[in-house]
């Protein structure tokens, strides 16, 4: 029989009831229905601008051939430009829920296989400057706010400024010039031929769209580090005696993934608008180089399409981040809780958790 003076704890909670608890299910449907509802937003923006934007995409079919009304008039009914834009806007979303993306008005083929072909590629793309980046941002924002003011710290900063403030066009110039004219190392362009031939390819521009971002990386890790290294239990932990090592991994670094994941959603996000101009330096035939060339030639399906997706992708991954947040950092979840009218401060039971 349990002595009421000395009550029996409560069993921790479970993997699953923690995992509950960081994110609740109300929660996890609330931030995907707002989501959705950006990507319509984004959608209707991106279609009212292509369809508000000057030239005629009928005119771009006919191309060099004789303009005249019938010719016109026949084109328009073909690909349903003749009909009022919200029939045609609901005509692309129920056929876009479907899986149909409409045909290419440019080259007649299918928009979802023109899509699928370019995507691989870009997806290698991205996630080479994505390695890049994080292997060197992150390594390098620790260093500087370890060293903060000093000049291993100035040194690092000033490299992230000099990689910020370069144009992607003129870092791909300048690294095709030395890997690949002067030093012959690595190829200039194309996409390879796959395997070992395909990841060769991809270092320099992996590289010219890594090196990019790399300061914002390293920027968001130093300030964390920073931040961290100047807290109470940083300072009565060094001043117990702990070894430096540990109160490094345990207390600085777990006190800057908040900070640091959300950097990397917006590094993210930014990479993979980043492609079109690599894409275009190293001669890459992916999603920007597609994008380019349908705008160029209003192709109204493909760059919806393409639009769409790349937003769908940046929303993907900022919706990522926030759902990270709560599991990283029990603070958050206090803070959502106490929000919520008629409900008790959790703090003993979030402090359980973490």
């Amino acid at each position: 029989m349990t002595d009421p003076r000395h009550p029996r704890a409560a069993p921790p909670p479970s993997r699953r009831g923690r995992l509950r608890a960081a994110l609740p299910v109300r929660y996890v449907l609330r931030r995907l229905a707002g989501t959705a509802g950006l990507l319509l937003v984004l959608s209707l923006a991106v279609f009212a601008l292509l369809r508000l934007a000057p030239g005629d995409p009928a005119r771009t079919l006919l191309g060099t051939r004789s303009a005249t009304p019938e010719a016109l008039a026949s084109v328009r009914a073909a690909h349903h430009l003749d009909e009022p834009l919200v029939t045609q806007y609901a005509r692309w979303l129920t056929d876009a829920f479907s899986g149909d993306l409409g045909t290419s008005i440019r080259t007649g083929e299918s928009v979802a296989a023109a899509l699928g072909d370019r995507l691989a590629l870009t997806g290698q793309l991205v996630l080479a400057g994505f390695a890049v980046a994080l292997l060197l941002g992150i390594p390098l924002g620790v260093l500087a706010g370890l060293r903060a003011r000093r000049p291993v710290d100035r040194a690092v900063q000033s490299a992230g400024v000099l990689a910020l403030s370069t144009p992607a066009f003129a870092g791909g110039l300048l690294l095709i010039y030395v890997f690949s004219l002067m030093l012959g190392w690595l190829p200039a362009y194309g996409p390879g031929t796959g395997g070992p031939d395909r990841l060769l390819h991809l270092l320099l521009p992996g590289a010219t769209l890594g090196l990019a971002v790399t300061a914002v990386l390293i920027k968001l890790v130093r300030a964390a580090v920073v931040r961290e290294l100047a807290r109470d239990h940083v300072t009565f932990a060094l001043a117990r005696g702990v070894p430096t090592r540990t109160v490094l991994f345990r207390y600085v670094l777990r006190g800057t993934v908040v900070p640091v994941t959300t950097g990397i959603g917006l590094v993210l996000a930014y990479l993979l608008a980043g492609t079109v101009m690599v894409e275009q330096v190293f001669a890459l035939p992916g999603l920007g180089q597609l994008l380019v060339q349908s705008v160029t030639f209003k192709d109204v399906p493909v760059v919806q399409a393409e639009a769409l997706l790349i937003a769908a992708l940046v929303c993907l991954a900022n919706l990522a981040t926030d759902l990270t947040h709560p599991l990283a950092d029990p603070r958050l979840r206090t803070d959502r809780r106490r929000r919520r009218p008629g409900r008790s401060t959790p703090t003993a039971l979030t402090e359980g958790q973490a």
